[in-house]
């Protein structure tokens, strides 16, 4: 069943798509819903999930013809209510909303103002990070203007509108002509949000950043850390958030801020158990000793083999824990799919390594069979 599972079409579809009509078919009288409906279904199921989008706003912008002076007052009345402002996270909105975005680009470019007014009901029903992207790169200084009003907005939703909208490496998202300090000050007012939806935005942001310019993020989280503007377990996950990255590849002045000292004086014993087969597992047993109480995250590593003779190592959480008495024990079963669609496992020589605290202590070679 899970194989068979679409995420396309589960979120585009004939039912979403009768609905998306509906609403507009009340906005407007002259709304011809059925054709509509025929028009979208005629290509969609041909269509990848995100050329969906872009063929939904495609027929709504013949259906609804003209600019955005004379769209925007059918599409605000075709709105549903806002998602509930009682909730504070997990709350993203029906995907049938994101072709509006795409709509509103197409016909909005030239009137930038009232785009983003749109905007700002659009994201309270769908975010909009995705279609806020072309505004800021064409209006910069007009769109920045506006984040930062957006700062203080009432709903979570067009707060976190504005962490989303700036980040470097938005996935789908058109790249965006900022500095990579430019939204500093909107991420320094928004850390002490008091909704994980908002935090968990600025924090995704701020690992966009850690690939470029690391201790522009580690100097921010001090920054935060000193001034404590944010409850202190908030400010703690949004740390551990923001340097999962940072933490994989084992930055020593990442590992300090969250408690762990990359220098402890740490002894690592690793053993594989029995043979590692595509298909089967890798099972291996890691032994640690250090000082009594000694905090310790511990990684491992996998050097898989790829096609051409190179290696690809890929970093797997193990623990974090401290060493009661001195020691710890640990023991993984890691599964070895051999039908896996995004990585092809290949035989031959691999290399098995375990990190603690952005070190690494033990390796060990191993042959994976077919």
């Amino acid at each position: 069943m899970t194989q068979n599972f679409s995420l396309k079409d589960q979120l585009f579809n004939a039912e979403k798509t009768r609905y998306l009509a509906g609403l507009f078919a009340a906005a407007d009288p002259s709304f011809d819903a059925d054709m509509f409906q025929q028009q979208v279904m005629s290509r969609l199921l041909d269509l990848e999930l995100k050329e969906r989008m872009a063929w939904i706003a495609e027929c709504l912008q013949q259906a609804v013809p003209g600019a955005l002076p004379a769209v925007a007052p059918v599409l605000l009345k075709a709105l549903p209510p806002p998602l509930d402002p009682n909730k504070t996270d997990d709350d993203f909105g029906d995907f049938i909303f994101a072709p509006l975005g795409d709509w509103v680009v197409a016909v909005g470019l030239d009137h930038p103002d009232l785009a983003l007014d749109v905007l700002e009901e659009l994201t309270q029903r769908f975010s909009m990070e995705w279609a806020i992207r072309p505004f800021l790169n064409t209006y910069p200084e007009l769109v920045l203007a506006r984040l930062e009003h957006w700062c203080t907005h009432d709903s979570y939703h067009v707060r976190r509108l504005v962490s989303e909208g700036t980040r470097p490496r938005l996935p789908w998202g058109q790249a965006v002509g900022l500095e990579l300090s430019d939204p500093m000050p909107f991420l320094d007012r928004l850390h002490a949000d008091s909704t994980r939806y908002v935090t968990r935005s600025v924090a995704n942001h701020l690992n966009d950043i850690t690939k470029k310019d690391p201790e522009l993020v580690l100097d921010r989280l001090q920054v935060w850390n000193d001034k404590g503007a944010q409850d202190e377990g908030e400010l703690r996950w949004i740390t551990s958030h923001t340097l999962r990255g940072l933490v994989k590849s084992g930055h020593p002045r990442a590992m300090k801020m969250l408690g762990y000292d990359p220098d402890a004086d740490i002894k690592a014993t690793l053993q594989v158990n029995g043979d590692a087969r595509i298909g089967a597992a890798l099972e291996f047993e890691v032994e640690l000793e250090g000082a009594d109480g000694q905090p310790v995250l511990v990684d491992y590593i996998i050097h898989f083999q790829r096609p051409n003779g190179k290696a690809s190592p890929k970093v797997h959480k193990l623990k974090q824990a401290a060493l009661q008495g001195g020691t710890l024990n640990l023991n993984k079963t890691h599964k070895l799919k051999g039908n896996a669609t995004t990585f092809k496992l290949v035989p031959g020589p691999h290399r098995l390594e375990i990190q603690v605290n952005g070190r690494i202590r033990a390796g060990v070679d191993f042959d994976l069979l077919g």
